[in-house]
């Protein structure tokens, strides 16, 4: 089939084999020019592996540490009449550059909050790797069944406070600047939020490898977040998610102390904002996003994922003792962060409207990772070519 974008709002409904593929090789040559990562682990845990960032981690730690990687994920598998969701088609990329390059990968498709896929991720471990080096944490999930209960959490994004908060937004559906107005959350939205998105998987899987003897003594494990700076406050920082985040924070110092005993070291780390499936749907990041393209590519210290999990690799992560903040997380955000930089972000934010938003930020970049996200938009790729959906991980 012909396979061209189909973009519903802030989401693509279908993806690109061939794109995705040449998305996957183009940020594995980059790690490769970059070169080995000295201390790298050898045997690393991706849990949320097919896009964004833990993606990224899944391409360094194998190409620029020769790691063998255990992913989890949960796609969709393409047929002869759909297409599979980009993430099964990154796999696939990523399985074949692994193989030809004699590195071990499996990947498990799955629910990764379940017990069943924890177990499973176990006995591969145990059979294939004998003990886990590393252990990145990289879900974006909306929902959450808790593996004990069997109840259904739901994520949101709503500010905290006392009334209704307003802000500019751009919608990508309709290419137009506005004020958008969003209601405060209640309790139970935050308390929702952080089950989804807070510290507890990331505990239950480090305790469930711990358990069954699969963490390798001065194991290192980080989670992924973004915590911004006041333009994007209210949303992230200020609200459920940010609430989340917090608890994130908690399940980093509680696993320090609880897995002391094999001086496993864990982090959240705080990266850059950067077009994901998730940062996409999210009020203010497709607005505040374009416009700190623009300033980041003016001054020349723009960075995309793969610059950003390469950096952490080999500049923080397995350094001897990497620079932290005030409370404990590794920073690759603060270039976006500095005052420089939010200060020319901040001066253009009052003065846009939808008449001059392409000319005041970089929405063409943004666009344009969106597409990539999915496999389109990449110059070497002929989309009106007849492909194959069907794809397989070999």
């Amino acid at each position: 089939m012909v396979i061209q974008p189909k973009i519903r709002g802030f989401i693509c409904t279908n993806a690109h084999p061939v794109g995705c593929k040449a998305g996957v090789n183009e940020q594995i040559e980059y790690v490769k020019q970059q070169g080995i990562i000295k201390n790298a682990p050898k045997n690393v845990l991706i849990i949320g592996c097919s896009t964004g960032y833990g993606l990224a981690s899944r391409i360094t730690s194998a190409f620029a540490g020769g790691a063998k990687t255990l992913g989890i994920c949960f796609e969709k598998e393409p047929t002869d009449r759909r297409t599979g969701t980009a993430g099964w088609y990154n796999t696939a990329a990523f399985h074949q550059a692994a193989k030809a390059d004699n590195l071990y990968c499996k990947t498990i498709n799955g629910d990764a909050f379940s017990n069943e896929i924890k177990q499973q991720t176990i006995n591969t471990i145990q059979q294939d790797m004998g003990k886990i080096d590393l252990i990145i944490y990289s879900l974006a999930s909306p929902r959450r069944v808790d593996p004990e209960t069997g109840d259904v959490y739901t994520s949101s994004l709503k500010p905290i406070g006392d009334s209704n908060y307003i802000t500019k937004t751009f919608d990508t559906n309709k290419n137009i600047v506005h004020e958008i107005e969003l209601e405060p959350a209640s309790q139970s939205d935050i308390d929702n939020t952080v089950k989804v998105m807070g510290g507890e998987d990331w505990e239950l899987w480090i305790k469930a490898l711990s358990n069954a003897g699969v963490l390798a003594d001065n194991c290192k494990t980080t989670a992924y977040t973004y915590i911004g700076k006041e333009l994007t406050w209210p949303i992230y920082g200020h609200a459920t998610i940010g609430k989340a985040k917090e608890d994130l924070d908690r399940a980093s110092t509680a696993l320090n102390q609880n897995y002391s005993e094999l001086n496993l070291k864990a982090y959240v780390t705080s990266l850059k904002a950067v077009v994901t499936q998730a940062s996409s749907a999210i009020p203010v990041m497709p607005l505040y996003i374009s416009l700190m393209y623009q300033v980041m590519k003016d001054e020349g210290c723009h960075e995309g994922v793969i610059e950003q999990i390469y950096g952490l690799f080999n500049r923080l992560l397995f350094a001897d003792n990497p620079p932290t903040d005030e409370v404990n997380r590794l920073r690759m955000d603060t270039v976006e962060t500095n005052d420089e930089i939010q200060a020319k972000i901040k001066a253009i934010w009052p003065q846009v409207t939808t008449e001059n938003f392409q000319d005041l930020g970089d929405y063409q970049g943004y666009h344009q990772d969106f597409l990539k996200l999915f496999g389109f938009g990449i110059d070497s790729v002929n989309y009106d070519a007849d492909v194959d959906p069907v794809v397989e991980w070999v």
